[in-house]
């Protein structure tokens, strides 16, 4: 009996033991998860506390909010922003493809749909500052940077193995060079350029035609030497290209400071308004232009302007086998039911003119297909929006106009173009904002010209372009400008392509297509104010806008002050520091304060350092 109660009692101890192992368990775990022993979550808890207290958003629960520009406690003061794995210094988390295979999508690859955008949920987002490669140096300036990039910079070498025979680009000692070939322009994009202008005969084989081509899509772009050796003929190209088996293309096109963007011809329109370019290219592109019905030539068909052109340059253009026959044979009669025209067709090249009016259209035999948009289809809706298989005619006034009715470059620049009617905005509204931002662009410049040199800055954002002025401002200088449109506010993004200049429509809720590290300047005038209006973070924009800025690039805040006060609790966090700050109400005729606040990124070491020398 005794040895029983003996057993009763062990037994008894035994589970009071297990019991409380399992508590002290469970309890480490729950402080595990809420201390945030991970620094992404760290990050992330901290500075969504910031971000809600500070911007006005909504709080993580605790009931404290702190109204715009009321400081914050120290116990939630931001000390510091983790900093990412190194394997994540070329991130570009909405075009991540380890996120489509770790959440599984269900894509069909023969659609190029795993290159469009897929951004992660809040809760899989990296909360932390990108890191540069090891040996990272100040990228070599422009124009010298069209011809060489550090290697250390971009450390991919096997474009230039891969592509030995075609003069993409060579690897020499600590640089890599970029001959000027391509696939199909061995012996140089400057001949072929000019080659193209001899088939059009245009004078002095001079591709703008004087001034009336100016702006380029650039379809399977490579490293951009097609678009780099266009700008020296007055002309811009947006150099377009996926993030695939040729990846880091468009990464080594913006170190060499030429134009580009990550996009696909897939399922989704591209995020360009229609009639934005006056010449498509396309140079063995590796694009099945025939699947679909066509829907990836439609897409073309609405990008290019009234008169506009696609030189295509592929096998198929001469025909050598059967293969390539059957190709070409449908291809042309696709583009002759689309009312496209041969302008002209030499060797491997041939070049193909959209109508001027809706003639051709309306002759077409009942029941032709491809069919016309149906009426309510708005040809500039392009974000998130999926590729129609139709075609898109002019309105009645762009009929009768025979033409876009833009006049040539540079004069487009500062003359109002016809659809500014679209918005409702006069001519005198046009040249006041043009006159606005050339003043507030000046105002600029004083502020930074203690940190910068004529050559210092190149590839520039405006992170909320409206009508474009401020990349109009630039004109003078030698840099390109990113002009981004909201994608939910006035698409004014037709304008700036009407005044020659180029851009993207996005939301600023997601991550930019681009690489990190591959603008010098980013312009964000009241960007931080509309955040405040989304169901999104201001502390994810930082994190983002640090990603796309350079090492020692700058960034230029116009907005309220309490948003400044906001950026400014964040600088030694986000290793960036303060350059100047100056009263901007005196041009602001909302009456709205503004302040302009610059800032500069600094050169910041990880556990591999990297060197500040150029």
């Amino acid at each position: 009996m005794s040895r029983g109660r003996g057993d009763g009692d062990l037994k008894k101890r035994l589970v009071t033991w297990i019991v409380v192992i399992a508590i002290i368990c469970g309890c480490l775990y729950i402080y595990s998860r809420d201390s945030g022993t991970s620094a992404l979550e760290y990050g992330s808890k901290s500075l969504r506390k910031l971000g809600s207290s500070y911007l006005g958003g909504e709080d993580d629960g605790d009931g404290a909010s702190n109204k715009p520009g009321e400081d914050l406690q120290d116990d939630v003061m931001l000390k510091s922003i983790p900093v990412c794995d190194d394997r994540h210094s070329e991130l570009i988390p909405c075009l991540d493809r380890n996120l489509i295979y770790q959440t599984r999508l269900k894509l069909y690859l023969s659609l190029m749909e795993h290159y469009e955008r897929h951004c992660p949920v809040p809760e899989r987002r990296f909360n932390c500052l990108i890191p540069p490669p090891p040996g990272y140096k100040v990228p070599i300036k422009w124009p010298k940077s069209r011809d060489v990039v550090w290697k250390e910079n971009i450390p991919h070498t096997h474009l230039a193995s891969e592509k030995s025979d075609q003069n993409w680009m060579v690897v020499k000692g600590d640089k890599i060079e970029f001959p000027g070939g391509g696939t199909h322009f061995h012996y140089g994009a400057d001949k072929y350029i000019a080659a193209i202008a001899n088939m059009l005969n245009f004078s002095n084989d001079i591709l703008n035609n004087e001034g009336r081509l100016r702006t380029v899509l650039d379809v399977g772009c490579g490293v951009a030497s097609f678009g780099g050796y266009m700008l020296s003929s007055d002309m811009i190209a947006m150099s377009l290209a996926p993030n695939d088996v040729h990846q880091n293309q468009i990464q080594f096109a913006l170190e060499r400071g030429i134009p580009a963007y990550l996009g696909v011809l897939g399922t989704k329109r591209l995020p360009y308004p229609s009639r934005s370019f006056e010449l498509a290219h396309c140079s063995r592109c590796r694009i099945d232009w025939l699947q679909r019905n066509g829907i990836l030539l439609l897409e073309l068909d609405r990008l290019l302007r009234p008169g506009g052109y696609f030189a295509y340059s592929s096998p198929e253009a001469y025909a050598q086998d059967e293969e390539d026959l059957r190709i070409w044979k449908e291809m042309s009669a696709l583009v002759e039911r689309m009312c496209w025209k041969i302008a002209v067709k030499r060797n491997q090249t041939v070049i193909w003119v959209k109508p001027l009016t809706n003639d051709c259209y309306m002759e077409r035999e009942p029941g032709t297909q491809p069919p016309l948009c149906k009426s309510d289809d708005d040809p500039d809706a392009v974000w998130d929006v999926p590729m129609k298989a139709c075609i898109t005619p002019y309105t009645d006034q762009q009929h009768k106009a025979k033409g876009s009715g833009l006049a040539p470059w540079p004069a487009r620049l500062t003359t109002p173009p016809p659809r500014l009617a679209d918005f409702g905005y006069s001519a005198e509204m046009f040249e006041k904002d043009t006159e606005v931002w050339q003043h507030r662009a000046e105002d600029y410049w004083n502020l930074l010209s203690p940190k910068i040199q004529p050559d210092t800055l190149r590839n520039l954002m405006d992170m909320k372009a409206n009508l474009g002025s401020f990349a109009a401002a630039l004109k003078s200088k030698d840099v390109w400008v990113m002009n981004v449109v909201p994608e939910d506010g006035p698409n004014t993004l037709k304008i700036i392509y009407d005044r020659g200049l180029i851009g993207s429509a996005h939301n600023w809720c997601e991550s930019f297509s681009t690489y990190p590290r591959t603008y010098d300047l980013l312009h964000a005038w009241t960007v931080f104010s509309d955040i405040e209006k989304k169901d999104c973070g201001a502390e994810d924009l930082l994190i983002e806008m640090d990603r796309i800025l350079r090492p020692t690039g700058f960034i230029i805040i116009r907005d309220k002050p309490s948003v400044v006060e906001f950026v400014k609790k964040h600088l030694s966090a986000l290793h960036w520091e303060a350059v100047a700050t100056g009263d901007a109400e005196q041009d602001t005729e909302q009456g709205e304060d503004e302040v302009v606040f610059i800032i500069q990124k600094k050169m910041w070491l990880t556990s591999t350092s990297f060197s500040v020398t150029e």
